[in-house]
């Protein structure tokens, strides 16, 4: 039997429906959105705005057990950036366990539910014992990812990443060595997380390349081809020019820079997220729009990085599609991704409203044009089947509290500017994954045993 929800606003890609009426089988699948509901049904009623659920395109989730644990510098390091950084990951890594693994995705995939993310892409790349020696199961990190997700109830599009080398010519070596993996040693991972979906209908698997400076031309063709064998629509990400630093390896090692190398030699589509893309020339730029990638960007972790400004109003503008995920964590917040995105773009540029264009004389409104456009990026790169309240499509839905301090006296042209960019209270009151209520009134049923399970983990691993 389906359910029919009356909101008083209801998000549609057009627009909006005030009020609105969305009708959920119980499958979970969104039958109807409409003005008014189909005569003689009841329906049960949800102040608030009702949005569609964000796809969070990029997650290292063990990272979240760094967020406040980097913020210094010492003699020794007195200059930091995303190298040192990467040292304290490593120290992280080398005493990770299946089960700390598990407890913390276990909550970070709870922060982005309460925060309005209703589904993942997992970029997984620790997948050995300490020394590099595989588990028994040598998917049993993996596995550890889905069990979290399961708990917490969001989707999740899992990418076990293929890393084989330490930089172009260089071998892993350390807390690298839980990454390593060979071509085939991953496509078996690959293949045996994929006979694991029985009843998982929210598990999407497809396969990551960490980057250009960790997988040789030879292994990025093998894996793509064995990818394609097995699932020829599944999802493939790659870490791409995220530093100056890395820019000018592959532009060395390869002979030409990394988005230019794979535009030219892996030929890009709408199955490919380029996370981060921070570094692009002109060329660049116009070709990934081109092509249908989507670019996934983290903005409050490249901020925190040092790592530099993605060119937003020209990837924009050339109508390249673009998403957004929270990588290392340091927040899960929709808003404060999106914020520091369009902010960030204002200090460099000063001047308000980049993203925002004029379009037949109608106001524009930057909040609408960020959550729309990260919306849409985010779907594709999670091929979820959310991303909009729209029949046929998931029924991932988040209802925003108009009483909340950010949207307090806010309707529906310009909630999504308060909520984006003008407050610090979290607006998200209630999330459906998949037709289920996960969250309702902010809280979720597994809240208390997340968090408790965290606070163990963290002692297992800071003391």
């Amino acid at each position: 039997m389906s359910t029919i929800y009356a909101v008083d606003h209801l998000h549609q890609p057009g627009g909006w429906l005030s009020p609105g009426f969305l009708e959920v089988g119980a499958e979970g699948t969104i039958l109807s959105a409409a003005s008014a509901p189909p005569p003689g049904r009841a329906v049960e009623r949800l102040a608030g705005f009702a949005v569609p659920g964000m796809a969070n395109l990029h997650s290292h989730a063990f990272q979240r057990a760094l967020a406040g644990r980097t913020e210094f510098v010492t003699a020794a390091r007195a200059e930091d950036n995303l190298w040192t950084w990467r040292q304290e990951m490593y120290r992280l890594v080398d005493r990770l366990t299946p089960g700390t693994l598990e407890a913390i995705a276990a909550l970070v995939y709870l922060e982005m539910l309460r925060f309005g993310m209703t589904s993942v892409c997992e970029f997984h790349y620790v997948h050995h014992q300490p020394g590099g020696r595989p588990h028994a199961d040598p998917a049993e990190m993996s596995d550890r990812i889905i069990a979290a997700a399961d708990r917490a109830g969001l989707g999740l599009t899992l990418l076990p990443v293929l890393y084989a080398h330490g930089g172009i010519g260089r071998p892993v070596e350390g807390a690298q060595l839980r990454f390593a993996n060979g071509v085939d040693g991953l496509l078996r991972i690959v293949e045996t997380l994929r006979s694991r979906r029985a009843g998982r209908p929210a598990l999407r698997v497809g396969l990551a390349l960490h980057s250009l400076r960790a997988v040789t031309p030879a292994e990025a063709r093998a894996a793509l081809e064995g990818m394609r064998a097995m699932d020829p629509a599944a999802r493939l990400h790659i870490h791409v020019s995220e530093t100056t630093h890395e820019v000018a390896e592959v532009e060395s090692g390869l002979g030409a820079r990394p988005v230019r190398w794979l535009l030219d030699n892996l030929g890009l589509d709408e199955r490919w997220c380029l996370v981060h893309a921070t570094h692009l020339d002109a060329s660049e730029v116009a070709g990934a729009a081109a092509s249908g990638a989507v670019a996934g960007l983290c903005p409050l972790t490249e901020a925190t990085m040092g790592d530099g400004f993605f060119p937003l109003p020209e990837y924009h503008g050339a109508g390249g599609a673009w998403g957004i995920g929270t990588d290392s964590h340091y927040s899960a917040a929709t808003a404060e991704e999106l914020r520091i995105l369009e902010c960030g773009k204002r200090l460099q540029l000063r001047r308000r409203n980049v993203i925002a264009r004029p379009h037949d004389g109608a106001p524009v409104h930057s909040g609408r044009v960020l959550f729309d456009t990260a919306l849409a990026g985010g779907d594709r790169a999670a091929a979820q089947g959310g991303g909009a309240l729209l029949p046929g499509r998931r029924a991932d839905v988040v209802i925003l509290d108009p009483d909340s301090h950010p949207l307090l006296g806010h309707g529906p042209d310009t909630v999504l500017d308060a909520w984006l960019l003008g407050g610090t209270d979290n607006p998200v009151r209630d999330v459906m994954v998949a037709g289920r209520w996960l969250i309702r009134d902010r809280r979720h049923p597994e809240e208390e045993r997340i968090r408790a399970d965290y606070r163990v983990a963290a002692r297992t691993l800071f003391g």
